[in-house]
């Protein structure tokens, strides 16, 4: 089939999740002899045509100028290409910004939405916004031929909802292969010291609520705080939380350093409320990682019984207080497992080509 991807700043990945699904899909689907294109934001690092056989198309996007209202526009113009190149399918990641284009996609290609989280009810999002984008969603799903949810709660959503199907394919991770022990080095860290978060640091993601359990915990364990602090609500953090237990390492690339602090740490806490198979929570599944996530249906139709869960903070002080957590080597191996049962990548890309193939038939 010949294939274009749609709703990423581009490949290879530079930015986040989106980003490495592309990737991931892209390259796997040209090994299998699929034709495939990526649409690239004209200002991505990488300015070629091609990238390990998949076919790059940059687009004029000027939201370094001109901010938020640059993503609408990059959309269009990825829009407006598209009708040109005769694709057989467009696969769409996500609508906030593409779904008010979406009736100027060509009548001959296939039109497949992935429908991420719940985009509308992220409190970072002012009530205007959050009408803007349950309005986009609606769109997605009346423009859109196919949807595809990557979690059973946003399937069940748009089931009740929209009174539409979708087909459930989660997002996917590979089990941790390598590490890079400098970063363990370079922060005085050593195995089972310290506890951590990697999240946005937005508060939907729960930041308060874990590190205000750390200041009125009784822990001498290091929490590291691995997220960008330089937004407002960020600088906020870091002034209410000043605390010599917590160190806020701010944005750390490179998947290893992140497999690495993984691994090592005594607790990993999640504290994404709303979403789908947050791409985050099955790294830290493959790292080996204990888990301690925000206690909602996302993360249960993930976790299962493999973690332990919080609402508020007697919830995660009693834990941060353990010298020694028994549960630990059970619920790890559980959920490793559970990454290569159903989570794999080469599952989830097997999944996906085989449904984009059954979408041309019917």
């Amino acid at each position: 089939m010949k294939l274009a991807i749609l709703g990423t700043r581009g490949i290879p990945n530079f930015y986040g999740g989106y980003e490495q699904f592309a990737q991931y899909l892209s390259e796997e689907f040209v090994r299998k002899g699929h034709e495939v294109y990526v649409y690239n934001s004209s200002t991505h690092p990488y300015q070629e045509k091609m990238w390990n056989g998949v076919n790059i198309i940059h687009c004029k996007d000027p939201e370094d100028r001109i901010g938020t209202a640059g993503q609408f526009i990059y959309d269009l113009n990825c829009i407006l290409d598209s009708r040109k190149r005769n694709f057989d399918i467009i696969l769409q990641l996500g609508y906030t910004s593409s779904s008010v284009w979406n009736w100027l996609f060509s009548k001959e290609s296939v039109i497949i939405t992935n429908m991420d989280g719940l985009e509308w009810k992220r409190s970072k999002y002012s009530k205007l916004v959050q009408r803007f984008l349950l309005y986009a969603e609606r769109l997605a799903v009346k423009y859109s031929d196919y949807l595809i949810s990557d979690s059973v709660g946003i399937q069940k959503y748009l089931k009740k909802k929209y009174s539409v199907d979708s087909k459930y394919i989660p997002y996917g991770a590979n089990l941790i292969s390598d590490m890079d022990n400098s970063i363990l080095k370079e922060n005085n860290l050593i195995n089972n010291s310290y506890n951590m978060l990697i999240a946005r640091i937005e508060p939907e993601n729960s930041i308060e609520t874990i590190l205000q359990s750390v200041l009125e915990s009784d822990t001498k364990r290091k929490f590291l705080v691995i997220g960008n602090t330089q937004n407002k609500y960020g600088q906020y953090i870091k002034q209410k939380f000043n605390d010599d237990r917590i160190i806020y390492l701010g944005y750390v690339s490179g998947i290893k350093k992140l497999d690495t602090l993984r691994k090592n740490s005594n607790l990993y806490f999640h504290g994404h409320t709303v979403g789908g198979t947050n791409p985050s929570l099955l790294e830290a599944m493959s790292s080996h990682a204990l888990i301690c996530a925000h206690d909602n249906e996302f993360n249960k139709a993930i976790l299962g019984n493999d973690a332990f869960y919080f609402s508020c903070k007697k919830c995660i002080i009693p834990l941060l207080n353990q010298s020694e957590i028994i549960e630990r080597n059970n619920f790890i191996s559980n959920n490793v497992e559970k990454i290569r049962q159903n989570y794999s990548w080469e599952k989830v890309i097997s999944d996906y080509e085989s449904y984009l193939i059954s979408s041309l038939k019917e």
